[in-house]
C-alpha cells in the first residue's frame, strides 16, 4: 500500500511545478500551508495533491515527486488534536461528534478547512465553515454500525456536514448511502464510478 492516502497532508521541499502554481501559492504560503492528497492516477513516484489558499476559490490541483515529502500528517492523527483559541461551530461539532466516532472503533479523522487548520494552525476556518470527516470502513456495516453512522450524523446540527465513507478502493458521501439511493457515487483513483455496490469494488 501507498504511504499517502486521499485527504493526507502533505509538506514538501521546494514548490510543487513551479512556474505553474497561482500567485496565491508562493513560498511564503507553501511553507505552512500542506498540499492534499486527492484521487488521481499518476505515474510511480508522483503523488496528485491539491493546494488551498486562505479562500474557497483559491484551489489548484497538481502533482509532486514522492521524494520530496518532508512531513505528512493523516486525519486520524487529527482527530484530537489540541485546538488553539479559536472557536466556530465546525469545531464545537467536532469536540461533540468524537466520542461517537471513537466509539464506533473505525479510523476517522477530520479533513477539509478543519483539517487544515488543526494541521497547520492557519486561520482558514470561518463561521460558516463545513465539518468535514472520513470515516474508514473496509466492510457494508450491520444493522447496529448503521444506526450508530445514523446518530453521528444527527449530532452534527450546528453545522453542515460532509461525512466521507472511505472503503479502502474509494470513498462515498455518507448523505447518499444513508438517504436510500440505489446507487452512489465512488470517487477512487481512476475517476468517479456510479455504483450500487461501494464495498465490491477492488
Amino acid at each position: 500500500m501507498e504511504a499517502w492516502r486521499a485527504h493526507d497532508l502533505l509538506w514538501v521541499s521546494g514548490l510543487p511545478d513551479g512556474a505553474s502554481l497561482p500567485a496565491w501559492a508562493d513560498s511564503a504560503w507553501l511553507q505552512d500551508a500542506p498540499l492534499v492528497v486527492r484521487r488521481a492516477s499518476t505515474a510511480p513516484g508522483r503523488i496528485p495533491v491539491g493546494l488551498r489558499g486562505m479562500l474557497r476559490s483559491e484551489r489548484h490541483a497538481c502533482e509532486v515527486d514522492a521524494a520530496a515529502v518532508v512531513r505528512r500528517v493523516t486525519p486520524e492523527m487529527l482527530a484530537h488534536a489540541p485546538v488553539a483559541d479559536f472557536s466556530c461551530a465546525a469545531l464545537d461539532a467536532l469536540r461533540q461528534v468524537a466520542p461517537l466516532l471513537d466509539a464506533t472503533g473505525w479510523a476517522w479523522g477530520p479533513t477539509g478547512g478543519v483539517g487544515f487548520a488543526l494541521a497547520s494552525s492557519l486561520p482558514v476556518l470561518r463561521a460558516d465553515s463545513d465539518l468535514d470527516l472520513v470515516l474508514r470502513i473496509a466492510a457494508p456495516p450491520d444493522a447496529a454500525q448503521a444506526e450508530a453512522l445514523r446518530a453521528i450524523a444527527a449530532t452534527v446540527t450546528a453545522c453542515r456536514l460532509d461525512l466521507q465513507i472511505d472503503t479502502g478502493s474509494g470513498g462515498f458521501a455518507y448523505a447518499e448511502w444513508a438517504a436510500g439511493r440505489a446507487k452512489v457515487l465512488l470517487k477512487t483513483d481512476r475517476g468517479p464510478v456510479l455504483t450500487a455496490t461501494p464495498w465490491a469494488l477492488a
